[in-house]
This record gives structure tokens, C-alpha cells and sequence, in this order.
């Protein structure tokens, strides 16, 4: 598997994945080489806390109206930390691409940004982040723990969370309901 194979792809969490904090997720790869794999939920909104109340608390004073969107958990490590997943036109020297329309960034500056005049034209507000140490993506992937597909901006940025899983499954003609929780191996 070369180094990047999966940076900009979408996981699927299969049916039955043992462990409650990843059912039913869509995560967007952000990261991937021979060394880790780093990824943020794009389907786990945290309840009642959207982007304008999280910068009001961090005290950034908003100059345009900040998207009502909810931040989102994008996974179980590091939750205290905050990352912005964007469209590739806001760009800072901390940013990180992802792919050519995909920009991470985890500084002040973004949000800043977003409170501000010059915002990223999509974005998601993340706290924490899913990641994997070298190897266990690619094995948790043999072991049928996840579908990858192609992301779209609709899966990464669209606000309807409770269907993103399922419309994930859709891009690749599965129907959930025809998924079993067994795996088997040829």
C-alpha cells in the first residue's frame, strides 16, 4: 500500500465493528503512511454545540455570521483538540492538504477565519480526531471492518448526519440491510 493510498478516502464502518464509539461511522482520511493513519468522524455531531457557540466560548469575536453547523466528535483521541476539515481556498501556513480540493487545518487562524470576513468557502469543526498506529488501518481493512469509498462533498460537509452512513453504502450500490456483521474469507 503506497504512503497516501488513502488520504481523501471515506471508511465505512461495517456492521457488527465491536466497539460502540465506531458504529455506523463515516470517517474521512487525513493522514495516511507507513507510520499512522489519522481520520476525522463526519457523522458523530455533538449535541447542541455548534461552531458560533464553540467560538464564543474560545472568545473569538465574530466580525460575519458563522455557520450554524454543529461541531462534530471526529473521533475518541485527543477530544479537548479542535480541527478544522476545509475547502482548499483558506489556506495558512499550519494547514495541512489533504487533497487538492481538501485542506485540515488545527490552529487558532482557521477559526479566526471563520468568525471573520474570510472564511473557507465548506468546513467542519471537529473535536478529536480517529487514528491508528502503523499497520492497523490496512489490517482492521483485511479483517472487513470498513469499506473505503470516494468521498464527495455532500458526505463531508452536508448536515444531515444521520444518513451520511447509509449514503456512503449507497456510492458503492450496498444496501445495509443486506449486510451481515460475519465475515468471511475466500
Amino acid at each position: 500500500m503506497e504512503a497516501s493510498f488513502l488520504s481523501g478516502q471515506l471508511l465505512i464502518a461495517m456492521p457488527g465493528i465491536g466497539d460502540p464509539r465506531f458504529e455506523r461511522a463515516l470517517i474521512l482520511i487525513c493522514a495516511h503512511d507507513h507510520q499512522h493513519a489519522m481520520g476525522l468522524a463526519l457523522n458523530r455531531p455533538v449535541e447542541g454545540l455548534t461552531v458560533p457557540d464553540l467560538l464564543e466560548r474560545l472568545e473569538i469575536t465574530s466580525e460575519a455570521e458563522a455557520p450554524e453547523d454543529l461541531v462534530l466528535l471526529g473521533g475518541p483521541v485527543e477530544r479537548e483538540r479542535g480541527f478544522v476539515l476545509h475547502t482548499a481556498d483558506y489556506a495558512s501556513e499550519h494547514s495541512i492538504e489533504v487533497t487538492d480540493a481538501l485542506t485540515l487545518t488545527a490552529t487558532r487562524d482557521v477559526l479566526e477565519a471563520m468568525g471573520g470576513s474570510g472564511p473557507p468557502r465548506r468546513s467542519i469543526l471537529a473535536l478529536g480526531y480517529s487514528g491508528w498506529g502503523a499497520g492497523q488501518l490496512e489490517l482492521e481493512i483485511r479483517e472487513n471492518v470498513w469499506l473505503t469509498c470516494e468521498a464527495d462533498e455532500s458526505l463531508i460537509f452536508g448536515s444531515d448526519h444521520e444518513q451520511k452512513w447509509t449514503r456512503a453504502l449507497a456510492k458503492l450500490g450496498i444496501d445495509p440491510h443486506r449486510l451481515s456483521s460475519a465475515a468471511g474469507h475466500a
